[in-house]
């Protein structure tokens, strides 16, 4: 039998980050939290907490959390169905989705997504972002329920819906094109300008290049990982970067921003994958981030 108090302590102290968070939200002592969680990582001889500030789940315990999430999310279909199983004197437990999607997509249209979710829904969101080309690693190791993602590939026990793409383009301000590429934005000239990069995960400026010149191109970059900074950070005309239509087209047509090479944008396919055991249940959610997705890419 699953000791469905322990696991839940396992949860919210994951949730919450800390022991003494997760005693007062489940409305038991902090010692009563320690030892169901002492007790479940002897049973199954592995460590599922990282004690730290915040504390975090180790892998097995990301699994379990899953699996909590999937348990709250039949719970509050039966509840919407029998409230009479409702205990009326135990404080409420709202469910917590983890998804995970990209920080443009964040920065584009996920939020209006997730905000028409959330406006007729109980279920409260925590999202996490990463690069488009790894949150499906966050799927596949158990971490969040859905993601944002540029797997085509359906992740194993998951349902996979096309999004749309989203579009980049190269931009920089004219001054900075008239100073880096004076004689055309040429392979040296790349080679040379400084570019913007969000993080060591980000490839889009290399597959770029690669798509314009055809080959591989070292260049210099600075690193900023924010998508509204990395229009300001263009605007300012320090560098050239790859910036995601929705947020330059403004600038683009008052010729604030410029593209380095005209009609090269780069389309990066983006799909919603769901874990399946949640999919019916969670339909509403899917169909918000589908519908905003397709109005919007």
């Amino acid at each position: 039998m699953l000791d469905y108090p322990a696991l839940r302590a396992v949860a919210t102290i994951v949730q919450t980050g800390s022991f003494e968070r997760a005693a007062a939200v489940l409305n038991v002592t902090p010692s009563a939290i320690s030892q169901r969680v002492k007790q479940l990582e002897e049973r199954l001889g592995v460590v599922l907490i990282v004690r730290g500030t915040p504390c975090t789940a180790t892998e097995k315990g990301e699994w379990l959390c899953r699996h909590m999430e999937n348990v709250g999310v039949l719970e509050a279909e039966l509840f919407g169905q029998l409230p009479a199983l409702v205990d009326p004197d135990e404080p409420r437990q709202r469910v917590t989705l983890q998804i995970a999607t990209n920080a443009d997509s964040l920065g584009t249209w996920f939020v209006e997504a997730m905000s028409n979710f959330a406006k007729s829904s109980s279920y409260l969101l925590n999202v996490a972002v990463d690069d488009q080309d790894h949150t499906a690693e966050w799927l596949q190791r158990g971490r969040v329920i859905a993601a944002v993602t540029s797997l085509e590939k359906p992740v194993r026990g998951c349902r996979r819906f096309a999004l749309g793409a989203l579009r980049y383009h190269a931009t920089a301000t004219p001054d900075f094109v008239a100073r880096h590429f004076p004689q055309g934005v040429t392979s040296e000239a790349i080679r040379n300008a400084p570019a913007l990069t969000f993080n060591q995960k980000d490839r889009l400026q290399s597959s770029w290049i690669r798509k314009t010149f055809g080959r591989d191109l070292d260049f210099p970059t600075h690193w900023l990982p924010s998508p509204q900074s990395f229009v300001e950070a263009s605007l300012s005309g320090m560098c050239w970067g790859m910036n995601p239509i929705q947020l330059t087209r403004e600038h683009l047509a008052s010729g604030r921003l410029v593209e380095l090479v005209p009609d090269t944008p780069l389309d990066v396919p983006l799909y919603w994958q769901i874990n399946r055991l949640a999919a019916d249940r969670l339909a509403d959610l899917t169909r918000e981030v589908v519908t905003v997705a397709k109005r919007r890419l």
